[in-house]
């Protein structure tokens, strides 16, 4: 009997034990199963624009002002400009543009001034540029973009030089790069890129170096990664975009930069407009996925960033042309009540 109790009593316990260990290994199964509990990157609703909702608008950033213009609202190609204060999050009125209404332009700044060309006009590509003054809140014409005329293109610049390429021209999709000195009112056509011709690609900034990819030609998002080093002026191929861990293909995205990290958010994948948000370290070039924009899911959008604090706003979902304005706080927990 003393035997047949004890052996009771130890099969007691192995079961106890098997079944606790089930439990475990259930949790932690379990645990695993949602990556979007791990992402970081929180998003915060911000002031709204207070003119009218609009996508493929031009912008920039000085200092802690935000500046955007230009645009298509569904109906009218627009030229009216703005300026948002990134520390008191609020929008002013500006001089309206002074080149004709357009859309898909770009914008870069150089020596304290921004500057605004290219584009869609509705009938024809656009390669007329313009100055804007921020002292006397002026434009001015400037010389004429040398490359073709164009829309979609990307724009960057360093302290004291912009820098334009890629696009559409009407009949082809472009990979040339231009070269703007505001010293000289020149454009010189620089030489070294080695990627894909493109269309509706993104940029960001990192200290010296600007990183590009993205776009579309010919119908495909192209998938080839860059950084053009504003100091040496040339260009370097870095990891496809499309991998075995990620595919972060897209068109008419945007980019932005925080601290030592850029980001693309949003954009028209081959499934469809998208809200994924990527952050890529360029330390070991590699991307991970952060918490997705909490907005609606749009194309075209506009984005300000000054090394600190990045916004992103307007854009389009279809036909529902955007105008608020989100604050992405990329290593903070998401609060969707905020």
């Amino acid at each position: 009997m003393k035997i047949r109790n004890r052996l009771k009593q130890y099969l007691i316990i192995e079961y106890k034990l098997i079944l606790s260990t089930m439990v475990i290994l259930s949790i932690v199964g379990c645990s695993g199963d949602d990556d979007d509990d791990d992402r970081l990157g929180n998003w915060v609703g911000s002031s709204v624009f207070d003119g009218t909702p609009r996508s493929s608008a031009v912008s920039f950033t000085l200092g802690n002002k935000g500046y955007m213009g230009t645009g298509f609202d569904g109906d009218d190609y627009l030229n009216d400009f703005w300026v948002y204060d990134l520390e008191g999050n609020f929008w002013s009125q500006l001089a309206n543009f002074s080149g004709s209404p357009r859309s898909a332009g770009v914008a870069f700044t150089a020596a304290g001034d921004g500057y605004v060309g290219l584009g869609f006009d509705g009938d024809n590509e656009l390669g007329d540029f313009y100055k804007y003054n921020l002292s006397t809140n002026s434009w001015d014409s400037i010389a004429r973009f040398s490359g073709t005329p164009r829309r979609g293109a990307v724009a960057f610049n360093s302290e004291t030089t912009g820098y334009v390429g890629t696009g559409f021209d009407g009949d082809n999709d472009k990979k040339d790069f231009w070269k703007y000195s505001p010293q000289t009112n020149t454009w010189i056509e620089l030489i070294g890129f080695g990627g894909a011709k493109r269309r509706e690609a993104t940029t960001f900034t990192i200290d010296n170096k600007v990183y590009m990819g993205t776009g579309s030609s010919s119908g495909l998002n192209q998938d080839d990664f860059w950084v053009f080093d504003t100091t040496t002026e040339t260009w370097t191929s870095l990891n496809d975009l499309d991998t075995d861990d990620y595919d972060i293909t897209r068109s008419n995205s945007i980019g932005f930069s925080i601290g030592n990290k850029g980001y693309l958010a949003c954009g028209v994948t081959e499934n469809g407009i998208t809200s994924t948000v990527w952050e890529y370290d360029p330390g070991n070039d590699n991307w991970i996925e952060k918490t997705s924009f909490e907005g609606v899911t749009r194309q075209d959008a506009i984005s300000f960033y000054n090394g600190t604090k990045a916004f992103v706003a307007l854009g389009r979902s279809g036909n529902l042309y955007l105008d608020d304005n989100w604050g992405f706080f990329p290593f903070e927990a998401e609060d969707e009540n905020d």
